[in-house]
């Protein structure tokens, strides 16, 4: 069996090939590794009324899926945790801790956790009770998806990675933004893959 890391690895290359499609026009989606995305920043001095110096601390991601927008500046979209073969409860907890860390600087960002070479056992219930920052909770039978598993789980990526760009879109347009919306609605989805 692969190592947490090695199997993480693994995921990066299948993953942003699945996701491939859905760059945006001027921006290229991507997947990394690692990265670090900070969850907080603090502003310690001010000149006029103006932030001047600002510090920021930042978590290591497990992956992250983000858009590369032009002149080199990038917009995070998802981040996916990352557990093999089992979480615990501190496992759940921290990670949900994560997420709302994050997404206190990063308010469209989704987040999920995904565990690999759980077997045929019932969804983790621990999931369920600490893990309410996440957007989305998926298992695997094994460290590979069967084709079923695979497919459910690019859709709810997708799915993650265009419902972060639309609450980026609209907070970005601050207090004058016009809007069509008149209905938001987060589902709480169940699948079964086999």
């Amino acid at each position: 069996m692969p190592s947490e890391n090695e199997w993480v690895s693994s995921l990066v290359p299948r993953l942003e090939s699945a996701i491939h499609g859905l760059s945006m026009k001027g921006a290229t989606t991507a997947v990394s590794q690692g990265m670090r995305l900070p969850y907080r920043y603090e502003v310690l001095t001010f000149k006029h009324n103006a932030p001047e110096t600002l510090v920021h601390s930042g978590y290591e991601t497990d992956l992250l899926i983000y858009d590369m927008l032009d002149q080199g500046s990038w917009s995070p979209r998802v981040v996916i945790e990352c557990k093999i073969g089992s979480v615990t409860t501190h496992d759940a907890i921290t990670c949900s801790r994560k997420a709302s860390t994050h997404k206190q600087v990063h308010p469209y960002l989704r987040y999920g956790i995904l565990i690999g070479n759980w077997g045929n056992r019932c969804f983790p219930a621990r999931l369920f009770r600490h893990g309410e920052h996440f957007d989305f909770m998926a298992t695997w039978a094994g460290t590979e998806a069967s084709l079923s598993e695979w497919e459910s789980f690019v859709a709810v990526v997708t799915d993650e990675i265009r419902s972060a760009r639309e609450v980026h879109s609209i907070l970005s347009a601050g207090r004058a933004a016009k809007t069509d919306h008149t209905l938001v609605h987060r589902p709480l989805l169940f699948r079964r893959t086999t």
